[in-house]
């Protein structure tokens, strides 16, 4: 599949990402966007991710702009560190997919990239982009990760997490060091595990079974209090509790709403609807990606400027969009997908409470999902399979295998299918990757995971009969 745009940036095949392509798409950023004068540029711990970070500092000094290479931090520090100085920034990431493909994510000094920005980009691809200039000067800054790890001391306070044990599931993430310092800083005592010379493709939504296993047996070996860790980049969290169980992020990202705050969530389609039953809260639902929660947050800010707006994905990254309260300190807003904090929030409420974590998530509404994905798979075809579910009933009465009757389908982004009882099975193609998705929500987290393994099985078949 040939470089594109979906739901977080640029991606593609490291082979395809040339150096031409990678300069000509900055020079169309530039071009298009605006960037206060200076670009801050960060990377993964993929191998290319150095070399497309050369290419992209390259292609802004030349264009006679100032370049500051951050090196490799997480995207939210990066984002954090340019919005904070009005800068614009670049990431080279490919976030969770494998290490044979990777990407770039544009951020602008009020935030990440919208939708409209992502076309008026792919015009000025058209046209040139910016055109050469006197060489601009290029800046080191060694502290950005350490501006992040302050964020989160200085609004919890150096005993938020004391007395924990926190294992930290370093494997590839960017963000390895700087969770540790981050655990440390809040007073816990930080266990690292697993760490990777090798890129590791971990995606927070679809943890593969290895994965879970791991994360019992460590959480046992160590005798942990909560595991935590990232995708690649590090705008997605991963946590499991006390016993290495995972605690979803559409469960986080209530838990820290309510912590913070928040009078309005924004949040997509696949979310858990257990956010709808949460009282105090207003839901508002969007199609799946960050471009989309960043336009809903800022409608409801058009509305009222001093709306408690927090938005978050079902992957866990979560957005701030109003100065919360921490117990120490004040938390500035940061419009992008945020791993962070929606893995201390939770914690540091549970230590508060004398509670684990499993107990802060069983207080919630009874509502579980799951999600996983088929790999490999062109876009175009599961685009039709759905399409032809999305046309005919009776197709859709063959394919949900439910036991329970239609209740309704949602074409926000892909089917989303509801049944009387309750359950909810939903297809959507990944916008960046050649993946079909497959999410499920019941009122048993067992329930979700047998909907979601035989649905799997459904629609690897049907999509093997398309080809």
């Amino acid at each position: 599949m040939p470089p594109k745009f979906g739901t977080s940036g640029l991606r593609g095949l490291v082979t395809e990402l040339t150096d031409d392509l990678v300069h000509a798409h900055i020079r169309a950023f530039l071009a298009a966007c605006p960037h206060g004068g200076t670009v801050h540029v960060g990377r993964d711990l993929r191998d290319s991710s150095p070399r497309i970070a050369a290419i992209v500092i390259d292609a802004i000094r030349g264009a006679g702009l100032a370049a500051v290479d951050c090196g490799a931090v997480p995207t939210p520090a990066l984002a954090l560190s340019a919005m904070a100085r009005g800068h614009a920034a670049v990431m080279v990431t490919g976030s969770h997919i494998p290490a044979d493909r990777n990407g770039l994510k544009f951020y602008l000094p009020g935030g990440e990239i919208a939708k409209s920005d992502e076309t008026a980009i792919l015009d000025a691809l058209q046209t040139g982009g910016a055109p050469d200039a006197a060489q601009g000067p290029l800046e080191q800054d060694p502290d950005c990760a350490a501006r992040y790890v302050a964020r989160y001391v200085e609004g919890f306070g150096a005993e938020a997490l004391s007395g924990l044990r926190i294992g930290v599931y370093e494997h590839s993430s960017v963000a390895r060091d700087t969770l540790g310092e981050i655990v440390e800083g809040l007073g816990a005592e930080a266990v690292r595990l697993a760490r990777s010379d090798s890129f590791i493709p971990v995606d927070t939504e679809a943890v593969d079974p290895d994965t879970r296993a791991a994360l019992t047996g460590w959480a046992d070996e160590h005798a942990l209090d909560a595991i935590i860790s990232t995708d690649g980049d590090a705008d997605r969290p991963m946590v499991a509790d006390a016993q290495g169980a995972m605690i979803p992020g559409d469960v986080l990202g209530p838990l820290t709403a309510r912590l913070l705050g928040a009078r309005i969530v924004v949040t997509p389609v696949s979310s858990n609807t257990l956010i709808d039953r949460v009282e105090g809260i207003e839901v508002r639902r969007t199609r799946i990606g960050s471009p989309f929660v960043i336009a809903g947050m800022e409608a409801a800010l058009s509305e009222d400027p001093s709306a408690a707006v927090v938005g978050y994905e079902a992957n866990g990254g979560f957005l701030l969009g109003f100065t919360a309260r921490g117990p120490k300190g004040e938390i500035a807003p940061l419009m992008t997908r945020d791993a962070v904090l929606p893995i201390v929030a939770p914690l540091a409420a549970a230590r508060a409470e004398g509670r684990g974590l499993a107990q802060m998530a069983a207080r919630l509404p009874p509502r579980f999902t799951a999600a996983d994905r088929l790999q490999e798979v062109a876009s175009e075809r599961s685009m039709a399979l759905i399409e032809t579910l999305r046309r005919n009933p009776d197709a859709r009465a063959d394919f949900f295998d439910i036991g329970s009757a239609e209740a309704g389908i949602d074409e926000t982004d892909g089917l989303r299918a509801t049944f009387a009882n309750g359950e909810i099975v939903h297809l959507r193609p990944s916008g960046n990757a050649p993946e079909c998705r497959l999410y499920t929500e019941a009122d048993s987290p067992d329930r979700a995971q047998a909907l979601l393994a035989h649905h799997l099985d459904r629609l690897a078949a049907r999509l093997r009969e398309a080809g």
